[in-house]
């Protein structure tokens, strides 16, 4: 038990103590010896029942009569007095009278409990668990108290229909508990008594807060209230309710901005500083978890602050209590939306109610006694609107309940009986734990519905939806604008009827707004999911109001709203500007070549041409020309076949031209070496032997090219990840090791040039060549140093173009280094082509 329940459990006892006394003679009798058969107990204080009516079985009713009490002085001093209840809650005694109803029609009824009758005690509990434990002790002594010994026989009281409160209820079944006397509430929602273990005789006709916090949940959902207030009552009813919606809410993106307690009893006080809260924050949505008794005090406070646009929505202890339905309530209430229990219809209700003459009822005066023609005063309403019973209509069920599992209890034949060796209860002599094992098992219909307990002793979870509208009148009218039916899948419970609903002028109750398409949520630090900033996407990534930004596919990009992928540009170095330009100096350079070719060709019998091997001359003009060639494929869309000969002809085409200069070099070092007496070098290095030397350079390069493309070939692929917004075609190299192995060769073979070129710059004669290799060495070495960097740095159609610049830059350097100064000579200065003056011997 809870602090505050055992506190109240102390205060109820002590209270007792004080009203229920014995007289000195018998006191002095317990403190000694066993008092003598002809003393009893005396009664010196009783509590009447508010109704009472005898039966061959009796069921006791208690329900909130009055809803304000007032506490007796209790100094010691005196005799304290009785408990003084005040304030009429008529909608409680119209339950009242519909549980006299039921009574008296199950009486009259030659089917159900045939011979016997029901008698009942209803007894007012002032909505607080002191009264309600003096009401639930009173009804354990019997029919009548003061005609009834207090210390003799078993209770004749087999079942209790009630209580309001769920707090109540929770006092009052502990106190049955001991007796296993099984209770049956009307209006008790609380989860907590699900507990079987802590509360095994509860029964209730009213469904589990369990399934009202998951209506709660959907609805939040349904309208995408994700920012919502809780506002809940200091009792077990409002803590388990908010614990229960906070547990749903966990699996939404709903998100709870305050949850406050209305203080019980009500302080002025914490309900301004309540007030406050509410004004101050932007969620204009407002979960309520209370009793319109609890709530009154409140919402008149509240109404002196003149707020209005919140969006209520309210549980079945609020959703329909036409205490609020005054039109002075509407401009602050209007629109709110709640869960109610299930409508119903008792035909003979309005009619019993009119012939009820409340001046029986002890202690109140409702009305004059009625003949039927009077007009009823508008602060009677209350009782006799019978045009939407709920909390009346569980009423009606839960006594039935009791009278069918009476019926089939006495139905029971001997040796088929659910007790002990198939045993059954005897009618004259019903214990309320036999009679509790019937109500386990009951299962009737009334009015077309399904009355049934689960083993929990819940009942079946259906809930009406009801929409506060401004009548005809401009009071309050509780319309009903769907239903939650927890019998249904998951996700199929909630029908609502949005075009029927009446808005309070707010829709929309939210931390943060929802970002637009192209943006991501960030969440606030140390803020609730649901507030937020709206960040744009990161390029490469979209949201269509989403919480975060999804990636596009490798082969998209995202637009510039960051809203939709769309296909990325493919780059290739293709003939656009760039492309073309390398295209014309490639074409330039092939023909700058034949040019020199067709020059040296018809000179070809000249001393400059015969001097410097014509043959190798050609062999060279004829390799530079496919190396300026070759350079146009890196040109266009890499295709397989592309990619495998445009390096291969590259290198192969470069590692004959290097090793025709080479031969070149050779030739003209062992020309002038041979001058010398005693060296006859130049046998060695004769026509045959120089195109022996080219074609065994050429043909290494060209078995480096061969075992590269039968191990891994160069292929084109799709490069996405140095610019993510384009793709790349490029050719990728297939073997890493076999590229820089190619380049390295032609790198081998230039600085073997270099160096012979290099010593033999010195050597006599007008025209030394040997410079001019040198020269040409020198760039063509500069050119592809300067390439590696270049080349590692560049990506895709730009390191196509860096090659291919390459190619042509190196190629233009040998051409015009190597033929340059001999095509002047056979141009335009035709008196030097003499051996003579190449040799340095003409005469001056």
């Amino acid at each position: 038990m809870q602090d505050s329940e055992a506190s109240l459990a102390l205060f109820s006892l002590l209270y007792f103590l004080s009203v229920l006394t014995l007289t000195d003679s018998s006191l002095s009798r317990i403190t000694t010896e066993a008092p003598p058969a002809a003393s009893k107990c005396t009664l010196l204080n009783s509590f009447q029942p508010g109704f009472v009516v005898q039966g061959d079985y009796v069921i006791g009713g208690i329900f909130p009569l009055h809803f304000n009490l007032k506490m007796p002085d209790l100094n010691g001093t005196y005799r304290p007095p009785s408990i003084n209840c005040n304030g009429l809650f008529p909608r409680a005694f119209r339950w009242a009278q519909t549980m006299r109803l039921a009574v008296e029609e199950i009486n009259q009824n030659p089917v159900l409990l045939p011979n016997h009758t029901l008698g009942y005690k209803i007894f007012d509990s002032c909505g607080y668990p002191l009264t309600g434990q003096r009401a639930v002790l009173s009804m354990l002594n019997g029919v009548n108290e003061e005609n009834s010994s207090m210390c003799t026989n078993a209770s004749s009281l087999l079942a209790v229909i009630g209580a309001s409160a769920s707090a109540l209820s929770i006092v009052l079944s502990r106190i049955l508990q001991p007796f296993r006397i099984p209770m049956i509430s009307y209006f008790s929602s609380c989860a907590c008594m699900s507990d079987r273990q802590k509360y095994p005789t509860f029964f209730r006709v009213i469904p589990s807060d369990d399934y009202q916090v998951k209506a709660f949940a959907q609805l939040l959902v349904h309208f995408n209230w994700t920012w919502v207030g809780l506002l809940r009552v200091n009792n077990d009813y409002g803590l388990f309710a908010a614990k229960g919606l906070l547990r749903e809410l966990q699996e939404t993106k709903v998100c709870v901005a305050y949850q406050e307690m209305i203080p019980l009893p009500y302080n002025r006080q914490a309900g301004l500083r309540i007030i406050k809260v509410m004004h101050s924050s932007t969620a204009k949505v407002v979960v309520v978890f209370a009793a319109e008794g609890q709530m009154t005090p409140f919402l008149k406070d509240y109404m002196t602050q003149n707020i209005t646009g919140i969006q209520w929505v309210v549980s079945e202890a609020l959703a329909t209590a036409s205490v609020f339905s005054g039109r002075e309530y509407y401009p602050y209430l209007g629109g709110t939306i709640g869960f109610g229990i299930r409508k119903g219809h008792i035909s003979r209700l309005g009619d019993f109610l009119q012939t009820v003459n409340p001046r029986r009822y002890p202690g109140n005066v409702l009305m004059p006694p009625c003949s039927g023609q009077e007009s009823l005063l508008e602060q009677h309403s209350a009782y006799m609107n019978t045009s939407s019973t709920r909390v009346a209509y569980n009423v009606y069920k839960a006594v039935y309940a009791i009278a069918h599992s009476l019926h089939n209890l006495l139905l029971c034949q001997p040796g088929r009986g659910p007790f002990q060796n198939d045993s059954c209860a005897q009618s004259n002599n019903i214990h309320p734990w036999q009679l509790q094992h019937y109500l386990q098992e009951v299962n009737f219909q009334i009015a077309g519905e399904e009355v049934d307990f689960d083993a929990k002793g819940d009942s079946v979870p259906y809930y009406d939806i009801i929409n506060w509208q401004r009548g005809p009148a401009g009071n309050t009218e509780f319309v009903n604008v769907g239903l939650f039916d927890g019998t249904k899948a998951v996700g199929e419970e909630l029908l609502i009827q949005e075009d029927g609903i009446m808005w309070a002028g707010h829709q929309i109750s939210v931390c943060s707004a929802s970002c637009l398409p192209g943006f991501r949520k960030a969440v606030r630090r140390g803020e609730p999911i649901c507030c937020f900033d709206c960040v744009p996407c990161d390029s490469g990534k979209i949201s269509n109001q989403t919480i975060d930004c999804t990636i596009c596919p490798e082969d998209s990009w995202s637009n510039n709203d960051k809203t939709a992928c769309i296909s990325k540009k493919v780059e290739y170095l293709t003939f656009d500007l760039l492309g073309i330009a390398l295209t014309v100096m490639s074409v330039v350079g092939a023909c700058f070549t034949l040019a020199v070719c067709g020059v040296f060709f018809c000179h070809r019998h000249t001393a400059i041409v015969r001097v410097n091997n014509s043959e190798l001359s050609f062999f060279i003009l004829f390799a530079l020309t496919l190396c300026f060639l070759c350079s146009l494929l890196f040109i266009g869309k890499p295709t397989y076949w592309s990619c495998m000969l445009r390096h291969t002809a590259f290198s192969i085409t470069f590692s004959l031209c290097i090793s025709c200069i080479l031969g070149k070099t050779l030739v003209v070092l062992a020309a002038f070496t041979a001058t010398r007496p005693g060296h006859n070098i130049m046998k060695w290095l004769g026509p045959k032997q120089q195109r022996t030397i080219i074609s065994s350079c050429t043909l290494v390069q060209v078995v480096i090219c061969a075992a590269w493309l039968i191990d891994v070939p160069p292929f084109p692929s799709r490069n996405t990840q140095y610019e993510h917004s384009k793709i790349i075609l490029e050719c990728s190299v297939g073997s890493s090791l076999a590229f820089w192995c190619v380049l390295g060769y032609i790198g081998l073979q230039a600085c073997l040039c270099f160096v012979l070129a290099f010593l033999a710059r010195k050597l006599p004669g007008k025209f030394n060549e040997a410079k001019f290799i040198t020269f040409s060495m020198l760039i063509f070495c500069a050119v592809w140093l300067a390439f590696i960097p270049a080349y590692i740095s560049s990506p895709g159609n730009y390191a196509d173009a860096v090659e291919s610049f390459a190619i042509l830059a190196s190629s233009f350097g040998l051409l015009f280094c190597l033929f340059a100064p001999k095509s002047y000579i056979i141009l335009l200065k035709p008196e030097k082509n003499t051996k003579q003056h190449l040799m340095g011997k003409e005469k001056k």
